[in-house]
């Protein structure tokens, strides 16, 4: 990693935490394509996982009295049985297999909300939200948009919903982690310094965004979160076809 890409990933780590910080997510979509521009998948899992597991643990910190802790529990068991299933299988990811999957994601923020009958709030609904999202977040690194679809009937405000949402990644990134340790292993010293020096910047962006969060109200953050995820995940998709066609 040369002196210049490192300072780039030190913004991009400092600007998608702030996005992370007001929407919950988002952030972690922009963090991964510039990271899958440096690194092979693999690679890029790893260091993404680092970054948003520092990201989310700090969000989850600062709005802790918001956290849901029975959901998260509930969602704890689903993303360790998605993860057993993805050991299973031996999954291997490509640029172009994580673009599509991502690229496709938007989709679920604009179905309508009459079209679901989940609420985390439900046992089994929360397990299964686990399942989904721990196996999304392990085969494509994010899976925001669908932990929302569980959430749209839950009668939660945007605090509860960006808190509750990081302590879960905090979970899902941490055993992403462990799923592509071998990846991260494989990175030499100067670039494991870069990736820790770029820790406390991703801190300091969720303290920046989530002070925004405060002063956005439910509806507004709830629109404002749709444009976003879908100009992102349009730009993946492209690319994820031209990477396939290439």
């Amino acid at each position: 990693m040369t002196l210049a890409i490192g300072t780039a990933f030190v913004f991009v780590v400092f600007f998608t935490s702030m996005l992370s910080g007001v929407f919950g997510m988002a952030g972690g979509l922009v963090l991964l394509w510039f990271l899958l521009l440096v690194f092979p998948a693999g690679t890029a899992m790893a260091v993404h996982g680092v970054i948003q597991l520092t990201a989310n643990a700090s969000r989850a910190w600062l709005s802790r009295r918001f956290i849901v802790w029975r959901i998260v529990a509930l969602m704890t068991l689903g993303v360790l049985s998605a993860a057993g299933l993805l050991l299973l299988f031996s999954y291997s990811p490509n640029a172009a297999t994580v673009s599509l999957l991502i690229g496709l994601m938007p989709i679920l923020v604009w179905m309508p909300k009459r079209w679901f009958h989940l609420d985390a709030n439900r046992a089994s609904h929360a397990v299964c939200c686990g399942i989904a999202s721990g196996g999304l977040t392990i085969a494509a690194g994010v899976s925001g948009p669908l932990i929302d679809i569980f959430f749209v009937r839950s009668r939660m405000d945007r605090r509860q919903v960006v808190a509750t949402k990081a302590m879960i990644q905090v979970v899902a990134h941490s055993i992403k982690i462990l799923f592509y340790l071998g990846s991260a292993l494989a990175l030499s010293a100067g670039e494991w310094s870069i990736i820790l020096l770029a820790a406390p910047f991703a801190i300091f962006g969720t303290h920046t965004g989530n002070r925004i969060l405060h002063r956005l109200t439910d509806a507004n953050f709830r629109t404002w979160t749709r444009w976003i995820v879908t100009g992102i995940g349009v730009f993946y998709f492209l690319q994820g076809v031209f990477l396939l066609t290439r």
